[in-house]
């Protein structure tokens, strides 16, 4: 039978105790409430994820709040040790090719939440339904709900309900920029609108494209399916409008198949020129998974992402 961590390690230092000298029992006494420690501390470091930061001192974080009544439907709150009033919130939706993911994942929370959270923010992450249980549309609405439940507690939080960004990464960021370019979605769910969306490396941003290349990875097929409607109906392309929200489109420089996200995110930017909507392209030569792993490390990567954040922040939405 396997012994759960703490009793292991209690048994383990009494049985060295029992056979070290005084001086090598205090030694080991010290040594085994450190490993303790060590162990209790959230620092979000698994294999495959890269090293994250450490939460900052003092950080309370509420697990599991529902939106929904699916399992699925639940995200994390972190709260600053120290909270001015009206705090902006941090919304961020994780990647998994539409079908896996979790909104504790390493990746996702670690050095984001860190910088974040130092900055005064308060960081949300979010879980939703996943191919097969819901398609990208549904899982977009699963998103748009969250965010509305979670500006509802925002107060009780001490946190603004209206400065909020969106940011995501792979699929996440396909379905922020889903949100950002179909905002009746937002609106559907109860939702005010966001301040602006960050998208983290999306190859999805030209659904119809990306679904007519010669070489199309399952992945895209799961969750797109075969329907050029229902590309067209999830497609940031071709859902911006007038009314689309501010974006920030991260791409990767070293990344081409089956598309070039910088590619789609330009594209995307020009759309949004044409209808005098805000949209930032900055392309990192970063792979898919730096994109997301390495923001909120020192870097001029993190410091141009944070600017942007802050000058959306000091936008009024109309």
């Amino acid at each position: 039978m396997r012994l759960p961590f703490v009793l292991a390690t209690t048994l383990l230092s009494t049985a060295l105790l029992a056979v070290a000298t005084p001086g090598q029992a205090q030694q080991h006494f010290r040594l085994g409430q450190r490993w303790q420690q060590q162990r209790a501390q959230p620092r979000f470091q698994r294999h495959g994820e890269g090293n994250a930061t450490a939460l900052p001192p003092g950080t309370r974080i509420e697990r599991d709040v529902a939106y929904g009544n699916d399992p699925k439907q639940r995200y994390d709150v972190y709260l600053p040790a120290r909270m001015a009033p009206n705090a902006p919130i941090l919304f961020m939706v994780h990647g998994g090719g539409w079908r896996r993911g979790d909104k504790a994942s390493p990746g996702v929370v670690g050095n984001k939440a860190a910088y974040w959270l130092k900055q005064g923010f308060v960081f949300v992450s979010v879980n939703n339904r996943l191919v097969p249980d819901a398609d990208p549309l549904n899982q977009a609405r699963d998103v748009a709900a969250a965010l509305a439940s979670m500006q509802q507690r925002a107060r009780q939080w001490g946190a603004s309900s209206e400065k909020v960004v969106l940011m995501g990464h792979s699929a996440g960021a396909h379905l922020v920029a889903l949100l950002g370019s179909r905002p009746e979605l937002i609106r559907q769910a109860g939702a005010r609108l966001p301040r602006g969306v960050v998208s983290l490396d999306s190859g999805a941003l030209d659904v119809p494209d990306l679904m007519t290349q010669s070489r199309v990875p399952p992945l895209y097929r799961d969750a797109f399916g075969s329907d050029p409607s229902y590309w067209r109906s999830v497609s940031p392309q071709q859902q911006l409008g007038r009314d689309g929200l501010p974006m920030l489109l991260v791409c990767s420089s070293t990344r081409h198949f089956p598309t070039s996200p910088c590619d789609e995110a330009r594209k995307l930017q020009q759309r949004g020129r044409s209808f005098g909507v805000a949209m930032q392209v900055l392309p990192e030569a970063e792979k898919h998974g730096e994109i997301n792993s390495q923001l909120g490390l020192p870097s001029e990567y993190t410091r141009a992402v944070s600017a942007w954040i802050d000058r959306s922040l000091m936008q009024v939405r109309r």
